[in-house]
């Protein structure tokens, strides 16, 4: 049993003495782990960096085996953001939130494909915006996607500013009534019409609800991974740097 496949790392873990077993995410095998000899040697440390495009093959005597990978730099995304903490801690919360959340061996090319390009885009301008559209394209394809397209309870299409908590459908500022405390704010960001990076983390708390009251139980009840919060304490940050004295 074999396959040849373009990969993003998403986690790498020690495997006895001088191995690791590696967490891909490929196009057509999803999430997909192996061992490759020798991956815990200080010569292959520098190839094996989360975020990392990889060309790899992976083989096994049979295909419930975990088998093995051999490996091949394409693209080491974490060098080209050391100096951005916010890009960095972008990259990481992006690789523990798919090694948490996907299936193994479950094929996802829409999210693969977004993923790639949120990845590439690392530190470009907008960036937290595409990440937060991709935090609900994870969203989606896990089956807990936000209907944003009209009001849940009056089928209107305007004027929609909050979303309920339960449903992660949109509710109309005027349907929502004395209930509004009650539910989430619709970002503008959402709806990608940001108007700055204070938009973008609002969107996030939201989608990060959808993610640790939805998703997470959905899985065994897991914590979240630390990465994400790191990210929203850089953008936060930023936010504060970036904003008028």
């Amino acid at each position: 049993m074999d396959w040849r496949a373009d990969g993003i790392l998403l986690a790498v873990r020690r495997h006895g003495e001088a191995s690791a077993i590696l967490e891909l995410f490929t196009e057509e095998h999803g999430r997909h782990a192996g061992v490759v000899r020798g991956g815990a040697s200080r010569k292959m440390a520098p190839l094996l960096q989360v975020g990392a495009q990889l060309d790899a093959t992976w083989r096994a005597r049979l295909s419930d085996h975990l088998g093995s990978y051999t490996v091949e730099l394409k693209h080491g995304r974490a060098a080209d953001v050391m100096e951005d903490r916010v890009a960095l801690a972008g990259l990481s919360s992006v690789c523990a939130l798919l090694a948490f959340t996907l299936p193994e061996r479950a094929a996802y090319p829409g999210l693969y494909a977004r993923t790639i390009a949120v990845l590439d885009g690392l530190g470009a301008d907008r960036w937290a915006e595409a990440y937060l559209g991709w935090e609900m394209a994870l969203l989606t394809e896990m089956g807990f996607g936000l209907d944003l397209s009209q009001c849940a309870v009056s089928g209107v299409t305007q004027d929609l500013a909050y979303i309920s908590p339960r449903t992660g459908r949109a509710v109309s500022r005027a349907a929502a009534g004395e209930w509004a405390e009650r539910l989430l704010p619709l970002s503008p960001a959402m709806e990608g019409m940001s108007r700055g990076l204070p938009d973008v983390i609002e969107g996030l708390e939201v989608t990060g609800h959808f993610l640790a009251a939805h998703l997470a139980p959905s899985l065994g009840d897991r914590k979240l991974p630390a990465a994400r919060k790191r990210l929203l304490d850089a953008l936060a940050r930023k936010a504060t740097e970036d904003s008028p004295s």
